[in-house]
Formats: structure tokens, C-alpha cells, sequence
């Protein structure tokens, strides 16, 4: 196996989770959930799962599609966290859909140079290879809490294996 394949088998682990994985997830999560509930905060200092979600959307796009694909970051990260207004779920779900697959068109093109390259990313100094790998623990993280507040606002099996 080469590197280039290496690179590729990366590349490819990091789609699959973000798409297979975490995404469909996070949409059954936001099925069995109101409105009030995915915006609902234990406390002021807290985030409700729509502010969750819009940081995913944030981070995705200024990390992978900016950061890699070379696209305007015009990221408004506080504005992620402060949003008090109600998103409909149906848009939370598009718009995470959507990053996530301008995403991966972004992963798709990434050669093992790219990955190998520094670039200057929000105000850090990281390869390719770093981006992609913060972006896919930072979604798996944020997963984890949104499917912890469903259950906390739910009390029900989300039936994971089964989607």
C-alpha cells in the first residue's frame, strides 16, 4: 500500500463517518424532538442542540469547505451560540445536510499532498491532514451531546442500529 493510498483510505474513513454515521444520527435526533426541545438550554450558559447544530454547520464549512476547499470563510461563529430564535428543524437538517455534502465534495478532491500542505485555519497553523481530523472528532463530540440532551428530553431509544 502506498501513501496516496493511504491518504485515500483516510479520506475516505472521514466521509463515511461524517455522512454514514454521525449525520443520520443527528437527524434522529431532531425527528423525535419539538421544536421547543431542540432549542431547549439546562441553563443560560448551556447549548441547546439548534446552537449545536449550527456550530457543526459553522466548523464544517470553515474548516473543510473554506479552509481546504478554498471557498470564503464568512463563518459568524459567536452568532452560532447566541441565536435565541427558532430555526425550524426541517432547516437545521437541511443546512447540516448540506455542508456535510459540500464537505465531502471538498474530501473527494483532496490528494495526499493536500493533506501533507500547512494552511492557517481560524487562527491555527495545521496540515490537511489536521483539518480533517479536527473536524471529524469536533462532529463526533458535538453528536455525543446532542444525542445525551435527546435522551435527557426524550427518555426513549433512538434505535441507532436500526436506521
Amino acid at each position: 500500500m502506498t501513501s496516496s493510498d493511504t491518504a485515500q483510505r483516510f479520506l475516505s474513513q472521514a466521509r463515511h463517518h461524517l455522512n454514514d454515521d454521525y449525520l443520520p444520527k443527528i437527524r434522529r435526533c431532531l425527528e423525535v424532538l419539538s421544536g421547543e426541545d431542540i432549542w431547549w438550554r439546562a441553563h443560560e450558559n448551556t447549548n441547546s442542540i439548534g446552537n449545536l447544530v449550527l456550530h457543526l454547520c459553522g466548523n464544517v464549512r470553515q474548516w473543510i469547505v473554506s479552509g481546504l476547499g478554498g471557498e470564503e470563510d464568512r463563518r459568524r461563529r459567536p452568532a452560532e451560540f447566541s441565536r435565541r430564535r427558532p430555526l425550524p428543524k426541517e432547516q437545521l437538517v437541511e443546512m447540516l445536510q448540506s455542508v456535510v455534502q459540500e464537505a465531502t465534495q471538498v474530501l473527494d478532491s483532496l490528494s495526499e499532498e493536500d493533506l501533507a500542505t500547512a494552511r492557517r485555519i481560524q487562527t491555527y497553523d495545521v496540515t490537511g491532514l489536521q483539518a480533517v481530523l479536527h473536524v471529524v472528532e469536533h462532529f463526533a463530540y458535538h453528536t455525543g451531546q446532542i444525542i445525551y440532551i435527546t435522551r435527557l428530553r426524550k427518555n426513549i431509544d433512538l434505535k441507532f442500529y436500526d436506521l
